[in-house]
């Protein structure tokens, strides 16, 4: 939102593969920018872009209208907010908290209860679409919290994404980025199974994935991660170690509902063996190598 056509400043806090290039679209956008990152050298580039740098997230809190935080675990989350140069010290009423990275529901709504006491309000906002997506700004924003704050916050989130869901109350969104996750991690292991079986049986996987692409096997993971397994090419755009937290998030969350999640639990364990292997910093489409060794085919 603005009024009389200025732009709310925002505070944005860490400025990792996704962050950084969400931040840098806010800032073409027009947004003054204050940012904050554990490592420092990683907020020069938003710096020279035009951004203001703090030195803890306390104090991007204190010049901001909207905090959005882009985190990678819960308990980054949990510092962030709560730490003792966390928002949470310095929240004002009338600001916005936003969320936006994928972690339990349970801290989304610990958020939103402590902003709500100090007259603000927040959004849990994960977001889906990879390094690609941040950085074209057509992200799949999904959003959890009150209907006002989300239509505050509507401008910012046109900037980085292009699908934009309001889902529910805090928490909302968060459920929803883990059913998101679920549905990507097995997807990815059921794209390796078929290009795996492909090569084992003498046929060309890259023309599988073709003829797959044209039918109801369709997606837009095997077209991306697809493409990756065919070049073995697995630069992370979505680490594999962030995936299985994600998966982590999945397996409690369902415990909490009494839900039964089996191919995710599969998936997970998938995810472990490659991380005791030090492939975590890969990206998450490197699972098809754990089936691929299985079946005694190099992925190298």
């Amino acid at each position: 939102m603005t009024v009389d056509n200025v732009k709310p400043t925002v505070g944005f806090i860490g400025l990792g593969i996704m962050g950084r290039p969400m931040a840098e679209n806010l800032i073409r956008a027009g947004y003054p920018l204050i940012v904050y990152n554990r490592t420092p050298q990683k907020m020069e580039a938003v710096v020279k872009l035009g951004a203001k740098s703090t030195n803890h997230p306390a104090q991007v809190c204190d010049d901001s209208d909207i905090v959005i935080t882009m985190l990678p675990d819960t308990p980054d989350v949990d510092q962030v907010y709560f730490g003792d140069h966390g928002i949470m010290n310095r929240v004002r009423a009338g600001q916005i908290l936003i969320d936006m990275s994928t972690v339990s529901p349970r801290i989304a709504r610990k958020i939103a209860e402590e902003a709500q006491a100090k007259g603000a309000e927040s959004l849990d906002a994960p977001v889906s679409g990879g390094d690609i997506g941040a950085k074209e700004g057509t992200l799949s924003i999904m959003v959890g919290g009150s209907v006002h704050a989300f239509e505050r916050a509507y401008p910012l989130f046109q900037v980085m994404g292009k699908n934009i869901v309001h889902i529910g109350p805090s928490g909302a969104g968060q459920v929803t980025k883990t059913c998101n996750q679920i549905v990507v991690a097995i997807t990815i292991e059921a794209i390796g199974e078929a290009l795996v079986l492909a090569e084992k049986s003498g046929v060309d996987p890259a023309k599988v994935r073709s003829a797959l692409l044209g039918g109801f096997a369709s997606s837009r993971i095997l077209e991306i991660h697809g493409q990756r397994v065919l070049d073995r090419r697995f630069e992370p755009g979505f680490k594999m170690r962030l995936h299985r937290k994600d998966l982590n998030i999945a397996l409690d969350t369902a415990q909490d509902m009494e839900v039964s999640t089996p191919l995710t639990a599969l998936v997970h364990d998938m995810m472990n063996s490659l991380l005791a292997q030090g492939k975590g910093e890969l990206d998450h489409s490197y699972l098809v190598a754990e089936i691929a060794k299985r079946a005694n085919l190099a992925m190298e």
